[in-house]
């Protein structure tokens, strides 16, 4: 059976506030009968705040639209994220005084308030939760959607994965990206490798040893054709290893929950090519298309991949020494050389969604 998934359309049909976003996303909070979802709970808000000079997170008219809705409808919401992240947030409007409702670190000040779950996939042995998300008696994930160096895309998933557990499991998570094997028997260290690099993303550290920084990898593979002594190959497990990671961890997060007490809100507007953990911004990668929510975070996130296109790319949202990839057919796969529908595919495997959904406009 498909799941519904809530679509406000950032196009507007007349010059009037009522026709914009803002009015629009207070209508489609309503379909969702808050009062049944948050009356006498609390709401954890789990978002990326962002950080340094980076100016594409949630605008705070948005989440303070979210929040005196939650409130208005009898719930006790309050904003989260990763613990080393909140103290950046005020620069970017984030505030009790502007969102109307407190804005908490994840695990605490001091990064000590996590819950402990075993789980067994490779090198990833646990998965810490944070307390604050834990504790809530519901979750509302609100996802700006972008482009991921590392998994491609970034929306619901990345926002439970990466911004719900401590630093040190993002550590675990990110241990698992891979994706090519460097022979060092082989190796000559005469540099064609970083040469080829369009993105800068391979080097020697100070041990003489070849290093890829995955999360600017496009896996090109420029390198691994370039090196006169076949001392690079391909692994391709590595990149789906680490979305993996990040669909267990989500699925580990999502056990403090019943499914219907989590409300899932993707942002399809300031769509960059790279996440927001980057502190800093790019102009928009495809036109602002608008807001998706439902309960359903596989349907979700299909349906925001699928509504991003190819097609509608804008070409100065790409720095002026970057080309799309010849192969791929999402245009983040064009971009960063990954698959995003892979992520979607491993949520789905994991029991927390469908890829069959039915898109319902709110006007």
């Amino acid at each position: 059976m498909a799941s519904t998934v809530l679509f406000a359309s950032a196009q507007v049909a007349k010059l009037a506030p009522d026709a914009t976003l803002p009015a629009k996303f207070r209508r489609l909070l309503a379909r969702h009968s808050l009062d049944d979802l948050v009356r006498d709970k609390t709401v954890a808000i789990k978002m990326h705040v962002g950080g340094n000079v980076g100016y594409t997170t949630i605008h705070p008219l948005f989440v303070g639209i979210l929040a005196e809705e939650v409130k208005n409808a009898g719930g006790k919401p309050f904003v989260t994220d990763g613990s080393s992240s909140i103290a950046g947030a005020r620069a970017r409007g984030y505030t009790e005084e502007v969102i109307g409702c407190p804005i908490m670190p994840a695990a605490g000040f001091n990064e000590k308030y996590i819950f402990t779950r075993e789980v067994d996939f490779k090198t990833l042995k646990t998965i810490e939760i944070t307390g604050q998300v834990a504790d809530a008696d519901v979750l509302i994930d609100f996802s700006h959607v972008k482009g991921h160096g590392t998994c491609g895309y970034g929306g619901a998933c990345k926002n439970l994965a990466m911004g719900c557990v401590s630093c040190r499991t993002r550590g675990h998570i990110h241990a698992l990206e891979g994706g090519f094997d460097w022979h060092q028997d082989l190796c000559e260290h005469c540099n064609m490798c970083i040469d080829a690099c369009p993105t800068g993303a391979v080097s020697f550290n100070s041990d003489d040893k070849f290093t890829v920084d995955y999360h600017e990898c496009g896996f090109c593979q420029h390198c691994v054709v370039a090196c006169p002594q076949d001392a690079i190959t391909l692994d391709p497990m590595g990149y789906k290893d680490f979305q993996t990671g990040m669909a267990i961890a989500t699925r580990e997060v999502l056990t403090y929950f019943q499914p219907q007490d989590v409300l899932y809100i993707n942002m399809l507007i300031n769509v960059t090519m790279v996440c927001d953990c980057w502190g800093m911004s790019t102009p928009n990668i495809v036109p602002d298309i608008g807001i998706l929510s439902s309960h359903d975070m596989v349907a979700i996130e299909k349906a925001s991949l699928d509504m991003i296109k190819l097609d509608d790319i804008l070409p100065s949202g790409l720095p002026k020494d970057r080309k799309l990839h010849d192969k791929g057919t999402h245009l983040f796969e064009r971009i960063h050389g990954k698959d995003p529908f892979l992520q979607v595919s491993l949520l789905e495997k994991e029991g927390l969604g469908t890829q069959e959904y039915e898109i319902v406009e709110v006007e």
